[in-house]
């Protein structure tokens, strides 16, 4: 039933009936919420569901909703009769739209006077979220304790006395809004998750440190994986800034650093950034670089990369050499713009196959173990060189 039609029936119904059966009731101020639910899982809108108990009288009730200064979607506004009081014999005849108001009317008929309760759901803007996390590393930074939080911006200028809060990630929560109150909400809290400290050279992502001397950028991270054998896995972990603290031993905790923790599904890896090593060095350069021709234009390259690794920590690290193969392929003037083909050569020194959880066909990661540092402090140098053969280039 459109606007049109639905005012003409509405007043059709009421020269049936006499005054005695007629009620407005404004649910912007009565009859109290009962029950309040906001739904934020969606990305881009928030979406109340609240239950109230009106009273209703034999015959024809008008009920007003009225959301003056919020940002309510007129075209979401949704009214349902809940099941218990079918014995009222209620029942929506038409809804109205008031002119130049922010309001809907329901006209409702009963069939007999008592209470029925009433589910009204909406979109509403000014409801904003966003997620945060405090990362607290162990001074031996063999675990983490994870807490994850959620930040509400009630600028809808509505207060919810007590509302129920879901949201995709963690469990739901009771609590309070008030009109212009921002508030940061524990979803969950992951003591001692194991970690491993991760630092990796990959010069397509992270660059060099010192181009002149192929010295490459060695970025160090804390990384967990989002699963219930770490201590985690309840859900998946959304994007947001994470601050970082390593404890200190006497029952503080240190400022690390801050980094964006990217969306990380269950059973996925969750990194964190802490800073560029200075106290790993590794050099890389092309050692050969030749090329085999196989017809015309087509040849196949043979490419040996060198890699010269010190360790200056008095204890043992492992490294993670990340190599991207059309960078590669680029780097030696050879790009040809279609997919990469190659095999391992027979010169790599590198221990074991590339990892295959984190390699690709275009991109190859191996686990390089680098001792600790020398009793009088000279860094003990690691060679590996990795072999790769780029088969019908041109």
């Amino acid at each position: 039933m459109n606007k049109k039609t639905a005012l003409p029936l509405l007043l059709l119904l009421a020269c049936s009936l006499p005054l005695e059966a007629w009620a407005r009731i404004k649910l912007i101020t009565l009859p109290v919420r009962e029950r309040v639910e906001i739904r934020l899982e969606h990305a881009d809108a928030t979406l109340v569901e609240e239950e109230r108990v009106v009273p209703l009288v034999r015959g024809v009730n008008q009920v007003d909703f009225s959301w003056n200064n919020t940002e309510v979607d007129p075209d979401s506004v949704l009214f349902r009769l809940l099941g218990e009081q079918a014995d009222l014999g209620a029942e929506v005849l038409a809804v109205s739209y008031p002119p130049n108001e922010n309001a809907l009317i329901w006209s409702i008929s009963a069939q007999a006077s008592g209470s029925a309760r009433v589910r009204i759901s909406y979109l509403i803007g000014g409801l904003d979220k966003s997620y945060h996390y405090r990362a607290v590393a162990a001074k031996d930074e063999s675990s983490l304790t994870l807490s994850h939080y959620l930040r509400v911006k009630n600028q809808a200028n509505e207060a919810y006395d007590g509302a129920l809060i879901h949201t995709a990630f963690g469990p739901v929560l009771e609590r309070p809004l008030g009109l212009a109150e921002t508030k940061d909400l524990l979803l969950q809290r992951h003591p001692q998750a194991p970690i491993r400290k991760r630092y990796t050279a990959d010069l397509a992502e992270h660059g060099y440190l010192d181009a002149a001397q192929k010295k490459l950028r060695i970025p160090m991270h804390y990384v967990l994986r989002n699963n219930a054998a770490h201590g985690l896995g309840d859900s998946a972990l959304p994007f947001g800034k994470a601050r970082i603290f390593q404890q200190d031993g006497k029952g503080g905790a240190a400022f690390v650093g801050e980094d964006w923790a990217r969306f990380t599904p269950r059973d996925s890896e969750l990194a964190l950034f802490l800073g560029v090593a200075r106290d790993i060095s590794v050099k890389r350069t092309i050692q050969r670089n030749e090329r085999e021709r196989v017809n015309g234009d087509l040849y196949h390259l043979d490419v040996v990369l060198q890699y010269e690794m010190e360790n200056f920590k008095p204890a043992p690290v492992t490294l993670d050499l990340a190599e991207d193969l059309r960078r590669v392929r680029a780097e030696l003037g050879a790009a040809s713009g279609r997919a990469v083909e190659w095999e391992l050569g027979p010169d790599t020194t590198l221990a074991g196959q590339p990892d295959p959880e984190r390699s690709t066909a275009e991109r190859l990661v191996f686990h390089v173990d680098l001792p600790g540092r020398k009793p009088s402090g000279e860094a003990r140098k690691v060679e590996h060189q990795l072999h790769l053969r780029f088969k019908n280039e041109w």
